[in-house]
């Protein structure tokens, strides 16, 4: 005999119109597919140096799109937070963002070594690495808290004052400008997620409703929002030269 218990009523099953977390998971995993189809497209438009990061960023956004279909089912079916699925979608999208950061510095023409992408690796490992074994309990959540703050720290030096922050300064103004719109999205945007850890975990002020719309809408800026700032290069660059070709 089975021992499942039926659901009191099917449509509980479903998205509901008062459960706007649900609803939160369900525009973004649709915007992040709707990015990739455009991002993918677009790279067809832009010089071939650029189509790379393009392509990198538009799976950027369909590992997460993806994650979030995961996400939001999860969330619809047990109203908890999607921790260990959230964190798969880090581990695979945060190290190819910083991949972006090489990429467009190619692009650009510059020579990066190769020594600037395993520095932020190693940043993401340990940033994701103690974020996750505290929210998990395998670490108190406090020293996970500092371990994954080390991380970001460490991420920031490199993108600022380190070889990729040095090399950006010598670029053309739009390869400056998209540099400096992913850096912000890394220092300002990325401040949400430790600040949700902080209040959230630690602390015990944010309820796990508040915790993951905050997550989702950063999510949705510091993907799509990166991977744009990429794509704005890009095409300022096809735009440079055609007007370069025509003048």
């Amino acid at each position: 005999m089975s021992t499942s218990m039926p659901v009191a009523k099917p449509e509980d099953a479903f998205l509901q119109p008062n459960d706007g977390v649900a609803i939160s998971f369900w525009i973004i995993s649709i915007a992040m597919i709707a990015a990739t189809a455009f991002f993918f497209a677009e790279a067809g438009t832009v010089h071939s140096h650029w189509k790379t990061s393009l392509h990198v960023g538009a799976l950027v956004t369909l590992v997460a799109g993806v994650h979030y279909m995961y996400m939001r089912e999860y969330w619809v079916q047990v109203h908890k937070s999607p921790i260990v699925y959230r964190y798969v979608d880090w581990s695979i999208t945060v190290p190819l963002q910083m991949i972006e950061f090489n990429l467009i510095l190619k692009a650009a023409g510059k020579k990066v070594s190769s020594a600037m992408f395993w520095k932020l690796l190693l940043g993401t490992v340990v940033m994701l690495g103690f974020g996750y074994a505290g929210e998990v309990s395998v670490l108190p959540p406090l020293i996970g808290f500092i371990g994954g703050m080390f991380g970001w720290a460490f991420i920031l030096y490199e993108i600022f004052l380190g070889e990729a922050g040095g090399t950006a300064a010598d670029c053309s103004s739009y390869v400056a400008s998209s540099f400096s719109t992913m850096r912000l999205i890394v220092t300002i945007g990325w401040s949400i997620y430790p600040l949700g850890y902080f209040f959230g975990y630690l602390l015990g002020a944010v309820n796990d409703e508040v915790i993951n719309v905050v997550y989702n809408v950063a999510d949705f800026v510091n993907k799509i929002g990166f991977v744009l700032a990429c794509w704005s290069c890009a095409k300022a660059d096809a735009e440079d030269k055609k007007e370069a070709l025509l003048g």
